[in-house]
Protein backbone atom coordinates (compact mmCIF):
# COMPACT_ATOMS: atom_id res chain seq x y z
CA UNK A 1 0.00 0.00 0.00
CA UNK A 2 1.53 3.94 -0.43
CA UNK A 3 2.36 5.46 2.30
CA UNK A 4 0.39 7.94 2.59
CA UNK A 5 -2.97 6.05 3.05
CA UNK A 6 -0.88 3.82 5.81
CA UNK A 7 -1.57 5.51 8.96
CA UNK A 8 1.70 6.42 11.15
CA UNK A 9 1.80 4.69 14.32
CA UNK A 10 1.77 6.39 17.92
CA UNK A 11 4.14 8.05 19.31
CA UNK A 12 3.56 5.41 22.32
CA UNK A 13 4.54 2.61 19.88
CA UNK A 14 6.93 4.51 18.20
CA UNK A 15 8.64 4.78 21.56
CA UNK A 16 8.24 0.91 21.66
CA UNK A 17 9.37 -0.17 19.01
CA UNK A 18 12.85 2.11 19.07
CA UNK A 19 13.92 0.71 22.50
CA UNK A 20 13.30 -3.03 20.72
CA UNK A 21 15.35 -2.10 18.45
CA UNK A 22 17.90 -0.70 21.00
CA UNK A 23 17.79 -3.35 23.12
CA UNK A 24 18.20 -5.96 20.68
CA UNK A 25 21.52 -4.41 19.13
CA UNK A 26 22.63 -3.87 22.84
CA UNK A 27 22.32 -7.53 23.94
CA UNK A 28 22.48 -9.75 20.86
CA UNK A 29 22.21 -12.72 20.32
CA UNK A 30 20.19 -12.34 23.62
CA UNK A 31 16.21 -12.23 22.36
CA UNK A 32 14.07 -9.12 23.25
CA UNK A 33 10.53 -10.67 24.12
CA UNK A 34 7.70 -7.88 23.85
CA UNK A 35 5.13 -8.52 26.25
CA UNK A 36 5.44 -12.33 26.49
CA UNK A 37 2.43 -13.76 26.42
CA UNK A 38 3.84 -17.20 27.77
CA UNK A 39 6.47 -17.86 30.43
CA UNK A 40 10.20 -17.86 28.37
CA UNK A 41 11.27 -21.95 28.16
CA UNK A 42 14.44 -22.95 29.60
CA UNK A 43 15.40 -23.61 25.93
CA UNK A 44 14.59 -20.06 25.36
CA UNK A 45 16.48 -18.42 28.12
CA UNK A 46 18.23 -16.41 28.61
CA UNK A 47 16.15 -13.54 27.37
CA UNK A 48 14.90 -9.91 28.13
CA UNK A 49 11.48 -9.41 27.83
CA UNK A 50 9.78 -6.20 27.50
CA UNK A 51 6.72 -4.96 29.27
CA UNK A 52 4.33 -1.84 29.56
CA UNK A 53 3.45 -1.28 33.00
CA UNK A 54 1.36 1.67 32.63
CA UNK A 55 1.40 5.55 30.34
CA UNK A 56 -0.32 8.69 32.16
CA UNK A 57 -0.98 11.80 31.47
CA UNK A 58 1.39 14.25 33.80
CA UNK A 59 0.21 17.76 32.03
CA UNK A 60 -2.05 19.39 29.59
CA UNK A 61 -1.12 22.60 27.72
CA UNK A 62 -1.72 24.57 24.55
CA UNK A 63 -2.84 21.04 22.44
CA UNK A 64 0.03 19.16 24.12
CA UNK A 65 -0.11 16.42 26.37
CA UNK A 66 2.93 15.35 28.68
CA UNK A 67 3.31 11.61 29.13
CA UNK A 68 5.08 9.45 31.40
CA UNK A 69 5.59 5.54 30.01
CA UNK A 70 6.85 2.95 32.44
CA UNK A 71 8.88 0.25 31.06
CA UNK A 72 9.78 -2.90 32.89
CA UNK A 73 12.72 -5.21 31.72
CA UNK A 74 13.72 -8.30 33.06
CA UNK A 75 15.96 -10.70 32.44
CA UNK A 76 15.32 -14.24 32.51
CA UNK A 77 18.28 -16.33 33.04
CA UNK A 78 18.78 -20.48 34.25
CA UNK A 79 21.68 -21.94 35.29
CA UNK A 80 24.65 -21.83 37.79
CA UNK A 81 25.94 -18.34 35.98
CA UNK A 82 22.14 -17.22 36.17
CA UNK A 83 22.91 -13.99 38.32
CA UNK A 84 26.06 -13.26 35.98
CA UNK A 85 24.20 -13.57 33.06
CA UNK A 86 21.84 -11.67 33.81
CA UNK A 87 23.44 -8.77 35.37
CA UNK A 88 25.48 -8.53 32.33
CA UNK A 89 22.48 -8.61 29.65
CA UNK A 90 20.93 -5.88 32.52
CA UNK A 91 23.86 -3.24 32.41
CA UNK A 92 24.14 -3.51 28.51
CA UNK A 93 20.43 -2.99 28.62
CA UNK A 94 20.84 -0.13 30.79
CA UNK A 95 23.56 1.65 28.72
CA UNK A 96 21.20 1.27 25.51
CA UNK A 97 17.93 2.60 27.73
CA UNK A 98 20.17 6.04 28.83
CA UNK A 99 22.85 6.36 25.94
CA UNK A 100 19.95 8.49 23.69
CA UNK A 101 17.87 9.76 26.84
CA UNK A 102 15.47 11.59 23.78
CA UNK A 103 14.99 8.18 21.87
CA UNK A 104 16.46 9.56 18.70
CA UNK A 105 13.42 12.85 19.26
CA UNK A 106 10.31 10.81 20.43
CA UNK A 107 11.12 11.13 23.64
CA UNK A 108 11.97 14.34 26.49
CA UNK A 109 13.64 12.06 28.84
CA UNK A 110 14.40 8.35 30.23
CA UNK A 111 15.37 7.56 33.43
CA UNK A 112 15.52 4.46 35.50
CA UNK A 113 12.79 4.20 38.50
CA UNK A 114 14.29 0.50 40.71
CA UNK A 115 15.36 -2.50 40.37
CA UNK A 116 15.02 -5.79 42.34
CA UNK A 117 15.87 -9.17 42.32
CA UNK A 118 13.99 -12.37 42.36
CA UNK A 119 14.73 -16.22 42.41
CA UNK A 120 12.70 -18.85 42.10
CA UNK A 121 14.50 -22.39 43.14
CA UNK A 122 11.18 -23.96 41.93
CA UNK A 123 11.71 -22.82 38.18
CA UNK A 124 14.99 -24.83 37.72
CA UNK A 125 17.19 -21.50 39.41
CA UNK A 126 15.62 -19.65 37.55
CA UNK A 127 16.65 -15.58 37.89
CA UNK A 128 14.41 -12.60 36.78
CA UNK A 129 16.46 -9.10 37.06
CA UNK A 130 14.05 -6.41 36.42
CA UNK A 131 14.29 -2.67 36.17
CA UNK A 132 11.69 -0.10 35.61
CA UNK A 133 12.30 2.69 33.51
CA UNK A 134 10.09 6.28 32.72
CA UNK A 135 10.04 7.50 29.63
CA UNK A 136 8.58 11.13 29.27
CA UNK A 137 7.31 11.68 25.77
CA UNK A 138 4.83 14.56 24.43
CA UNK A 139 1.95 14.18 22.23
CA UNK A 140 -0.48 16.64 20.23
CA UNK A 141 -3.94 16.12 22.48
CA UNK A 142 -5.90 15.25 19.67
CA UNK A 143 -3.71 13.00 17.33
CA UNK A 144 -1.57 10.86 19.11
CA UNK A 145 0.87 10.10 16.22
CA UNK A 146 2.13 14.06 16.44
CA UNK A 147 5.57 14.57 19.15
CA UNK A 148 4.54 17.79 20.84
Amino acid sequence: PNAEATPMNSVRERVLREIVTRLASAIAPTPVLRMPAVPVTREASPALLLFVDGDSITAHANHLVDRMLIVRLAVVARGADAFDVADQALVAAHAAMLADPNLGGLAIAVREIDCEWEFDDADAGAVALPARYEIRYRTHAIDLTQTG
